[in-house]
């Protein structure tokens, strides 16, 4: 079997295996990326098998020269006296019409979605963070603790785009 075809197998069969729901993918209209910048929290996701078992997560965004963004992923494995693990990759607004949209590669040239769908204008202090199926989902802070109200808020919101929030999973920080 020739790299394409194979290819091509792994990714229909990715996309066959799971159960997709039509969400809203809307972004924010308008970000100042210069104050995205820096570190945030992950307080809660829909887990996947490249954070699976991860707690203590952090991303950690830093603009480059080039004007990418360097993407920082870090967390423990298991608990926070587990293997600290960190994931490099770069990011980048592929339309300026679109700011809340961009690209992450964590691999060569494979990029996906990073919708910010929901940040908190004034401050920065949280967000909602999306991609292109309804099997990603992230809530960010610049604490390692939100409001539950907030948290509350922001799962409303994400039922409201169309996302399972019944899956959504704590992410353990540190105090």
């Amino acid at each position: 079997m020739n790299l394409k075809l194979t290819i091509f197998t792994y990714i229909l069969l990715m996309n066959t295996s799971c159960i997709q729901r039509d969400i809203d993918k809307t972004t924010i209209k308008t970000i100042d990326i210069d104050k995205y910048m820096g570190k945030w929290f992950e307080i809660a996701r829909i887990d996947h098998r490249f954070e699976h078992n991860l707690v203590g997560v952090t991303a950690q965004y830093t603009k480059l020269p080039n004007g990418k963004i360097q993407v920082i992923n870090s967390g423990y494995w298991n608990d926070f006296s587990g293997d600290f693990k960190t994931a490099k990759g770069v990011a980048k607004i592929t339309n300026a019409s679109e700011p809340g949209k961009l690209k992450v590669s964590f691999f060569l040239w494979f990029y996906a979605e990073y919708n910010i769908m929901e940040l908190d204008s004034k401050n920065y202090s949280y967000a909602l963070i999306g991609s292109n199926t309804s099997e990603y989902l992230w809530i960010l802070s610049r604490t390692p603790q939100l409001p539950e109200e907030t948290i509350r808020l922001l799962l409303n919101k994400a039922e409201q785009r169309g996302y399972d929030i019944s899956i959504v999973k704590r992410i353990k920080q540190k105090e």
